[in-house]
Formats: structure tokens, C-alpha cells, sequence
């Protein structure tokens, strides 16, 4: 029993063990639980809008500065005090306005056409090894035709109408959307199919609770290309035989060497961009709740 003894400090007593157990408990410090969106924020530092904002900022006020000192002329580069006027006479008249709404029509109608079919040519290539055999070669050996070479033939075999113009539109987003959702479906996890099977789940259930939620991060991010594809084959479309829309007022400014007019278009391709990725960054917050991501520190 000396052993027993030893093991045991002189003031470690039962007594004084169980009455300063409750101390120890009370005495410890308990941290509160930070959520990871907001550990990187230090204090007092500014909102992310500001320091976003801060970049674009900076351009425009060197931009400024070169054009008031003379280095850059207004023949090659109207001042942004120009370009502001310019735009406001432009909204004022109705006449941006008017051009935003069709060129928006076009990339609408283009995207759903693109979307549809390169969405529904990814699902049948990448959930079934016979639609692979079968599509999944033409599709590659036709994505590596510049789409913006098919200008001349699109204008042959479909007038020089708005068909063209949304053809153009359309093709650049299905093969975005294409390769994406394509490389999303076959890199799901093969473990999750066989947890899934396991769990007696069938074809079909397979493809609704496994497949296609582990494809849509892939499937977002070939929308976000497919947006930027759309707005770029708008630029070529309507440069080519156009009589309405953002890109027939930079033709008209240029055979007048209006750079003030020709940069307000290329802001409203600009904004009208950033706001489509907007849109699609805020669908990926909701759907994609239950995929935690890092988000920077």
C-alpha cells in the first residue's frame, strides 16, 4: 500500500480534490465561437465594397490626372469628365437606354438556346458511356473551331437578321456550359456513388441526390464563363450588320472618332457584365450552402 501512497501528492487529499474541482470548473475561460466568414475581419478595418471599389478607383483617378496633364490627348482617349457628359447626353435622348435593352434581348435569347442545349448535351455525355461514345467527340472536335470564324457562314445560312447574332451568342455559352457541367458529373466522388448504392438508392436516385448536386459547383462556374462567352459574342455580332444595340453605337462613334461614345459603351459592356457575375455568385451562395469553401484570410 505504499505504493498507493506514493502515487498520491500530500496535498492532493480526497477532500480537497473534490472541493476544488467546482474552482477549477468555474475558473476556466470559455471563448466564444467566431464564424469563419468574419475571423479574418480586423477591427476598424473597412467593408469589403471599399476596398473592392478601391482598385477601379485608383484607374479612374489616374486616368484623369494623364488626361488633364496632356499625355493623353483627346483624340486618342476622352477625359472621364467627357465621357460622363457623353453618357448623360445619351441617356438623356433615350438613345443608350434603348440600345441596352436589345442588346440584353439578344444575350438573354442566346444564353437559354446555349444553355439548354450544351446542358442537356453534358447530361447525356456524362451519365451515360453511350451518349459519351456518341457525342462527347463532336462536341470536342467542334469547340476547337474558332465560333467567332462562323460569323460569315452563320450570316449565309441565316440572313443577316437577329438569328446570326443570337446563333453566335448561343454557341459560345453551350460549349462552356458543356465542359463544365461535363467535368463536374464525371468528378463526382466514386465513393458517394457507392455509399448511395449502399443506402439503396437506384439509377435515377443516384443521379437526383448524388450526381447532379456534386456537378452543380462545376455547372455554376461554366455559367459564369458561358456569361462572359455572351457578352464577347455580342461585341462580334453586333459589330457585323447591326442597326440596333451597344455595339451598333461604338460603329457609328468610330467612323466619327468618338472615343467618349465608344468608352460609355465599353462601360455599359463592363457593368452589365460585372452584374450577370453578380447574379450568378449569389445563386452559387444559395444553392451551394451545404459545400463550405475557404474564402481567404
Amino acid at each position: 500500500m505504499t505504493i498507493g501512497h506514493a502515487l498520491v501528492p500530500p496535498d492532493m487529499s480526497s477532500e480537497s480534490g473534490k472541493s476544488s474541482a467546482p474552482s477549477d470548473r468555474r475558473s476556466l475561460d470559455l471563448e466564444p465561437v467566431v464564424p469563419a466568414a468574419v475571423r479574418g475581419v480586423r477591427p476598424g478595418a473597412p467593408p469589403r465594397w471599399v476596398r473592392r471599389a478601391a482598385g477601379p478607383l485608383l484607374l479612374l483617378a489616374l486616368w484623369q490626372v494623364l488626361s488633364a496633364s496632356g499625355v493623353l490627348h483627346a483624340d486618342v482617349l476622352a477625359s472621364p469628365g467627357t465621357v460622363a457628359r457623353a453618357g448623360s447626353d445619351l441617356i438623356a435622348d433615350g438613345t443608350l437606354p434603348s440600345a441596352m435593352t436589345i442588346s440584353l434581348q439578344r444575350v438573354a435569347v442566346g444564353l437559354v438556346l446555349g444553355g439548354a442545349v450544351g446542358t442537356a448535351l453534358a447530361l447525356v455525355s456524362g451519365l451515360f458511356r453511350l451518349g459519351e461514345d456518341l457525342v462527347d467527340a463532336s462536341v470536342q472536335m467542334l469547340r476547337t473551331v474558332p465560333w467567332v470564324g462562323l460569323i460569315p457562314l452563320l450570316i449565309i445560312w441565316l440572313g443577316i437578321g437577329e438569328a446570326p447574332k443570337v446563333a453566335l451568342i448561343a454557341l459560345g455559352v453551350a460549349f462552356h456550359l458543356y465542359l463544365n457541367v461535363y467535368a463536374g458529373i464525371r468528378g463526382v466522388d466514386a465513393q458517394l456513388i457507392e455509399a448511395g448504392e449502399s443506402l439503396g438508392l437506384g439509377r435515377w436516385g443516384l443521379v437526383r441526390h448524388v450526381v447532379l448536386p456534386g456537378a452543380l459547383p462545376g455547372a455554376m462556374t461554366g455559367l459564369r464563363y458561358s456569361l462572359a462567352t455572351a457578352w464577347l459574342a455580342l461585341v462580334f455580332g453586333e459589330s457585323v450588320n447591326a442597326d440596333a444595340g451597344i455595339g451598333f453605337l461604338m460603329n457609328q462613334a468610330r467612323e466619327f472618332f468618338r472615343t467618349d461614345v465608344i468608352v460609355v459603351c465599353l462601360v455599359v459592356y463592363a457593368f452589365l457584365g460585372l452584374a450577370a457575375d453578380s447574379i450568378v455568385r449569389t445563386l452559387e451562395r444559395l444553392l451551394l450552402q451545404w459545400r463550405p469553401t475557404f474564402t481567404g484570410q
